[in-house]
């Protein structure tokens, strides 16, 4: 500021200082890319261990490809972090974070298959037992090995998904005649955590009790009992961490609403994740013209449209089409018209100075404007999850 301004009048200063210029995200040679910040997923561990205390062992969930964040790099930030489990779906993905140089026990949750079972041992994933069967598998298989295994046994408790559902006695006597196998863990999964006006979850609490004090009544102690992904954590139902918790979504920065009276939340979570894609074209088009397939839109005045390079191929909802939004240099953009494979049209009639090339933001924020997994699962009649989830590997990654 020159001197001539400081001394100006104070109405006549204010008239000069121009209006705040929008946030523009920069712009990348890419159609569509994802900015996923590795101090963010960083603090939002840091923020789930001080959460549960230090008497609880934090195992983040990085399957999915991190729910599509990218789980190679988020696992090496996490086991700099200091977490030394992390939980995958299946073998394929610990055997590709192995081949990546992670070096943390992984946790292998949903997989035992008869073709998996050689590999998953090979690279030191430990396998969660769904079944007495699959227990005396693995106990075969550690004999021919002459090795001592270690497992995890998940007890369906309720939710009817995976899991043995047979009694303390019956699961005792299958882990005493499994003389090659420590099961180190026991474990169960929620079906409704979330929802504070059913009492499933704490039946299912009850029921994992009982099989534990059985277990214990009869000389076996695993070491690591498990209940909780995010909600039992971000809502304090301190009965299920046991002395683990499994956190997925909460590592991404999300917390599902509960429902019903619900406890304060005592986790504060950011998202990790910023969605961009460039601007393809920009037209002008007259009033009465259709927009895209179907002609679903009809704009209703003179209209400026820019079209995306990307489209439900690359995740964004189909059912977006004609009701979603995206940022554009700080404002709300419509979609308009249908969402089509590899292209998405938006109106930025009030956004005259983009351009072919500039970014948008189809999830995250620019300045006090923001778009989260949780709005566009609103809109589309689905869940956070699915939308992450749904982001293509065609889409760029980019470690900021």
């Amino acid at each position: 500021m020159n001197e001539s301004s400081i001394v100006a009048p104070a109405v006549a200063a204010a008239q000069e200082i121009p209006a705040a210029e929008p946030v523009r995200p920069r712009a990348l040679p890419y159609r569509s890319w994802v900015e996923v910040s590795r101090g963010q997923i960083a603090a939002n561990f840091r923020a789930i261990r001080n959460a549960v205390g230090p008497g609880v062992e934090v195992m983040p969930v990085v399957k999915a490809d991190a729910y599509r964040h990218g789980a190679i790099e988020v696992s090496r930030t996490l086991e700099e972090q200091g977490a030394r489990w992390l939980a995958v779906s299946n073998t394929e993905e610990g055997i590709a974070l192995r081949d990546a140089g992670v070096g943390t026990r992984i946790l292998v949750m949903a997989d035992f298959l008869p073709f998996t079972r050689e590999a998953m041992l090979a690279y030191n994933l430990t396998p969660v037992i769904h079944s007495l069967e699959d227990l005396a598998e693995l106990n075969r298989l550690a004999a021919v090995r002459e090795e001592k295994v270690r497992c995890h046994l998940k007890i369906d408790t309720g939710m009817g998904r995976l899991g043995v559902r047979a009694d303390a006695a019956t699961i005792g006597e299958a882990i005493l005649t499994a003389a090659n196998v420590e099961v180190e863990g026991l474990m169960t999964h929620f079906a409704s955590a979330g929802n504070y006006q059913s009492s499933q979850t704490e039946e299912q609490i009850s029921v994992f009790q009982r099989v534990a004090a059985g277990l214990q009544a009869a000389g076996l102690r695993p070491s690591l009992l498990h209940l909780s992904s995010t909600i039992p954590i971000a809502y304090a139902r301190r009965k299920a961490w046991q002395g683990m918790v499994r956190p997925g979504h909460a590592i991404y920065g999300y917390v599902s609403p509960a429902r019903g009276h619900a406890p304060a939340g005592i986790l504060q979570v950011k998202p990790a994740l910023t969605w961009r894609a460039s601007v393809l074209s920009v037209k002008e088009v007259p009033a009465g013209s259709l927009i895209g397939y179907g002609g679903m839109f009809r704009a209703n005045r003179p209209m400026r449209l820019a079209v995306l390079a990307a489209g439900y191929a690359d995740g964004i909802p189909h059912r977006l089409s004609n009701r979603g939004s995206v940022i554009v240099n700080s404002k709300i953009a419509p979609i308009v018209g249908a969402v089509s494979m590899d292209l998405t049209t938006i109106d930025v009639t009030q956004a005259p100075e983009l351009r072919v090339g500039d970014a948008v933001t189809l999830l995250g924020s620019e300045g006090d404007v923001s778009i989260d997994a949780q709005q566009i699962a609103k809109l589309a009649g689905t869940i956070s999850y699915s939308v992450l989830c749904g982001i293509h590997a065609r889409v760029k990654r980019i470690y900021i």
